[in-house]
């Protein structure tokens, strides 16, 4: 079975006496329903209720009256038996049954048992569902796997990626035949991704095409939840959609969006850009004017590159035969795209706001991220000439930003010149935002105004 780090923070919510229910958000396919059912194999008593499949069950909570009603219901539901204080409760696909927003309040203040909640962001607006009142219910959204987990899932031990870890930290160089082979589990990597289907057939058989065939599947549900949920807009979405691999290989890889329609309208598509970002389809990346904290205050809504949620997905829309020449680490092929591609998937994982930087005069950088109140760059290189990065320089050289310090991701092994850090493209697995640790208290002496 496929290790997902959810999974500790599952075990950690429902480990506490604090009574709340846990929404799990995330686009299809993710492994959502698989990680929660795997998850109530520690419970004495697990019940599930899929809103999708029984149609019945939405009745239950549009009738239900009070939490009693509504437990008397639930129990007509299932052939479980609910005990109280070792019941998990897992309610599936619960953005068809909006009523739950109120009947979970209900539930989780009753207090008998754990409560569940999981719904794909795929064509689903689960806004009204996420404003169960603060003190209810926590969110957490899934993503496919990133980096770590599929280097575990291929049976790399925890002790390597311990080692690994170390290395990263204190900025030393790897042991050479171990940085060949996560190297080549990178690229494998390009081409698999994360999404748990796709990672499962590679595992299970090793046959590249079998795997394709899956992400194209996968690609195809999309599509066709695209026409289901939103018909109205379903030719601007896949125009978007379908663009995504060649803008993403075009030259300053941002979204252009005359290549949609010559009479392009921003007002007509932006609907659709926000419909492919809430649904977790796509990242957009937004441009910054300056690099400076906090980010969000220049960044600029229609310059942005959009990128795939998935690099794998991604990989099997380009052309036939792109994954053998990644693979096997081919020159003649341009790797931008799916290494950027891999990155910002792997720093939205780990909780980071996507941004990138641009400036006529000084340059552009691939990514900018807010991390411990500052901003780190991030250079993405798929080629030998990793040292030429003068927007870097220049951005580092200008006292106004303050920055400390950058990060250039290659192929090669770590080195850092100045207060340049050269990763290898593989550490990116160890990026993580700074939690703010501790309390933070601040009293005002108002002893003078009382």
């Amino acid at each position: 079975m496929i290790s997902r780090k959810i999974e500790k923070r599952l075990q950690q919510f429902y480990s506490g006496d604090e009574k709340k229910a846990l929404l799990l958000t995330g686009a299809r396919q993710v492994g959502k329903t698989f990680i929660v059912r795997e998850f109530g194999k520690k419970f004495s008593s697990f019940v599930e209720i899929n809103f999708l499949e029984n149609k019945a069950a939405r009745n239950l909570f549009e009738a239900g009256k009070d939490s009693s009603d509504l437990l008397m219901r639930l129990s007509l539901m299932t052939d479980k038996k609910l005990i109280p204080g070792k019941t998990l409760i897992f309610l599936d696909e619960v953005q068809e049954c909006k009523e739950i927003v109120t009947a979970i309040k209900f539930l989780v203040e009753e207090g008998s048992y754990r409560y569940v909640l999981s719904g794909s962001l795929l064509g689903v607006d689960l806004k009204d569902i996420r404003s169960v009142p603060v003190g209810y219910m926590d969110v957490e959204e899934m993503f496919p796997l990133d980096f770590e987990e599929f280097v575990m899932a291929n049976g790399v031990s925890e002790r390597v990626i311990s080692d690994l870890r170390e290395h990263f930290l204190n900025r030393t160089p790897v042991d050479s035949f171990i940085h060949e082979k996560i190297s080549e589990l990178f690229r494998l990597y390009l081409i698999v991704g994360g999404m748990p289907a796709a990672v499962n057939k590679y595992l299970a058989t090793n046959n590249i095409q079998d795997v394709i065939r899956e992400q194209r599947s996968i690609l195809r549900a999309y599509k066709k939840d695209i026409g289901k949920y939103d018909p109205q807009n379903k030719l601007y979405l896949e125009d978007i959609f379908d663009l995504i691999p060649s803008e993403l290989n075009s030259k300053n890889k941002r979204f252009i969006m005359k290549d949609l329609n010559e009479n392009f309208k921003l007002s007509r598509y932006t609907n659709s850009f926000i419909w492919l970002k809430d649904a977790g389809v796509a990242h957009p990346t937004y441009c910054v004017s300056e690099p400076i904290v906090p980010l969000l205050l220049s960044k600029a809504t229609n310059l942005f590159k959009l990128f795939l949620s998935d690099v794998g997905l991604l990989a099997s829309m380009y052309m036939d035969g792109i994954q053998m020449k990644i693979l096997n680490g081919e020159k003649n092929i341009n790797f931008g795209a799916v290494y950027e591609n891999a990155v910002a998937q792997e720093l939205k994982a780990h909780g980071f706001e996507l941004y990138y930087y641009n400036n006529k005069k000084q340059g552009e950088l691939d990514f900018v991220v807010e991390r411990g109140g500052e901003v780190l760059p991030i250079e993405v290189k798929s080629g030998k000439a990793y040292t030429k990065h003068i927007s870097l320089e220049n951005v580092l050289a200008n006292k106004r930003y303050g920055l400390k310090e950058a990060y250039v991701l290659y192929n090669g092994n770590i080195e850092v010149r100045g207060n340049v850090v050269y990763y290898p493209i593989y550490m990116m697995m160890f990026f993580q935002r700074e939690p703010v640790s501790g309390d933070m208290i601040y009293r005002i002496d108002l002893q003078g105004l009382q």
